[in-house]
């Protein structure tokens, strides 16, 4: 299941930027590295979105009540959108600022000068393992489809945002790196500024791309096109003739609403409509799981209409003429 790998992935990342927190901000208090400081307040904002996405997984999960009649499954969209603005504030803009501070006022490294490479090195190898983590849990899902698209597309919020954070942790440890090694080698701190601003500028773009990313997912994305394929071909059976049309919404990323008008047999009976009915019911279920609310519409479709209506959405009183 999705939400148990997301859970894998989150784990791994809070465990690993907990551990990188402490050591950054220990080799920023020995060093005055304002790059240190920059990927310390980065590895504390990602541990806080992590415990955010840890609890909207868990609010996601209760049961549906008069006033959520469709349950809580769009919590999981709206922590993940907390997540990108916190990445933005608290990572981007204060590592920025910190880099336009620390270029006002450069100065090298004048004690334990190896304090920053170590503790960078050993932070690299701790977010390679989240990384590989949230890519081991994302393969499965993600199929044959691109990481772009995986990103774009993957209706769980959790496994895209822990992979986007991994990748923007580890290439900020890289532009830290950069930053240090220069300073160290060339005793101004500036380029120290530099490899803050860097990991500033990396971090608003990420946070950027997740609040688009959520943002489509909270106003209502409908299901992939594998799945809508295979709800079209299970609704039309034994007295359904065809699909006038159908709408897909994601109440959750595991919970998929299905509502369709579908045309049966001029002649059929009530009791005759509402067994074919719940025969479409059950093969929709049994193709796509994750629908677990359907709602069908029967009616009577009219070629005259459709054909008059050349294509186009037209509402007719014997249906809907397009599918």
């Amino acid at each position: 299941m999705s939400a148990e790998g997301g859970t894998k992935a989150i784990v791994a990342a809070l465990s690993a930027n907990l551990g990188i927190a402490v050591t950054k901000f220990l080799a920023f208090v020995l060093t005055g590295s304002s790059s240190m400081l920059a990927e310390a307040i980065h590895s504390v904002a990602d541990s806080g979105n992590q415990v955010l996405l840890l609890l909207g997984g868990r609010r996601s999960k209760r049961k549906a009540t008069p006033e959520h009649p469709f349950g809580y499954g769009r919590e999981r969209y709206i922590y993940a959108f907390i997540v990108s603005i916190i990445l933005f504030s608290v990572g981007g803009l204060f590592a920025l600022y910190e880099a336009w501070h620390k270029w006002q006022d450069p100065h090298g490294f004048d004690s334990w000068q190896w304090v920053p490479v170590t503790v960078l090195v050993v932070a690299i190898g701790l977010e390679s393992y989240s990384l590989r983590t949230a890519i081991r849990e994302s393969n499965p899902l993600r199929a044959k489809a691109s990481w772009v698209s995986f990103v774009r597309r993957a209706k769980a919020p959790e496994l895209p945002v822990v992979l986007l954070e991994d990748v923007g942790a580890l290439f900020g440890l890289v532009f830290a790196l950069f930053g240090v090694s220069m300073t160290l080698a060339t005793h101004n701190g500036r380029w120290d500024a530099v490899g803050t601003a860097m990991i500033g500028l990396l971090l608003v773009a990420i946070a950027v791309i997740l609040a688009l990313e959520t943002k489509s997912l909270l106003v209502g994305e409908g299901a992939s096109p594998e799945n809508v394929q295979a709800i079209e071909k299970s609704l039309v059976g034994e007295g359904i003739d065809r699909i006038i049309h159908m709408k897909t919404l994601h109440l959750g990323p595991e919970e998929l609403l299905v509502a369709a008008k579908i045309a049966v047999m001029p002649d059929a009976s009530a009791e005759d409509v509402a067994r074919e009915i719940n025969a479409a019911e059950a093969r929709v279920r049994e193709a796509v799981p994750i629908a677990r609310v359907i709602y069908l519409e029967p009616d009577i479709f009219s070629r005259r209409a459709a054909q008059a209506g050349n294509g186009s959405a037209a509402e007719t009183a014997e249906g809907i003429t397009t599918h």
